[in-house]
């Protein structure tokens, strides 16, 4: 589903002319496959959020390879990725991210807007992933209606509204309490197990990691191993 092959990438830091190169991401090899959940674990500043960018396509690595559904994503433009992304993957960010004068039907509904979808499909299609995420009633709430919990349900079902086979989490949890947050790690696994949805999620948090079938540990730009029997 996904191959990462010696992927290597810097920033530049420091003022104009003085600039020094600072390694993010650093030789990174490996592979998720289809239907599973991996979880990418680390510290602020390991380099897992660059590295979610760079498999999604928003940023190119300066060295690597990048291979999802047998395409090399790397070289493409920016208009053919952002083709590919709406195609291939939906993303799930820890501030949500909703449109705050649309509905929780609206923002759900809008990818397939943007996909020049009918709007009697479109409706059909959302009304069956509200009912999946558990928000039929507050179908027509505004998001500053909507508890912690309910907005990333939206998040969730406007992520899976286009059948994206790869679903990106950034910290799914990280503006939710402790109840919420089972709450929606059971739902991640539900759609997994359900759907068939490939989950990389992005955390620092070891309770949110452990849901995955393989976690990749970075330290300093690098995997590492950790310790726990299902750590790469």
């Amino acid at each position: 589903m996904i191959q990462v092959q010696n992927v290597n990438h810097t920033f530049l830091i420091g003022k104009k002319g003085k600039e020094k190169k600072v390694p993010v991401l650093k030789g990174l090899t490996f592979e998720v496959e289809k239907g599973e959940v991996v979880a990418i674990v680390g510290k602020s500043g390991s380099g897992k959020s660059t590295l979610l960018h760079t498999i999604a396509g928003f940023m190119s690595p300066e060295q690597g390879s990048i291979i999802v559904n047998g395409q090399e994503t790397v070289h493409l433009n920016e208009t053919e990725r952002a083709k590919f992304r709406l195609n291939n993957f939906g993303f799930i960010f820890q501030n949500f991210q909703l449109m705050p004068r649309l509905t929780a039907f609206e923002n759900i509904e809008l990818p397939l807007k943007l996909k020049g979808i009918a709007a009697k499909k479109r409706k059909t299609s959302v009304q069956l992933l509200l009912k999946k995420v558990g928000l039929e009633e507050v179908a027509d709430h505004y998001p500053n209606e909507l508890s912690g919990g309910q907005q990333q349900r939206v998040s969730i079902a406007r992520a899976l509204i286009t059948n994206p086979p790869i679903l990106f989490a950034d910290e799914p949890t990280g503006s939710l309490d402790s109840e919420t947050e089972q709450d929606i790690l059971l739902l991640i696994q539900d759609l997994n197990q359900t759907m068939g949805v490939t989950f990389v999620i992005i955390t620092h948090d070891e309770e949110v990691a452990n849901i995955a079938h393989r976690k990749f540990r970075m330290h300093d730009g690098e995997l590492v191993k950790g310790d726990t029997s299902n750590v790469i």
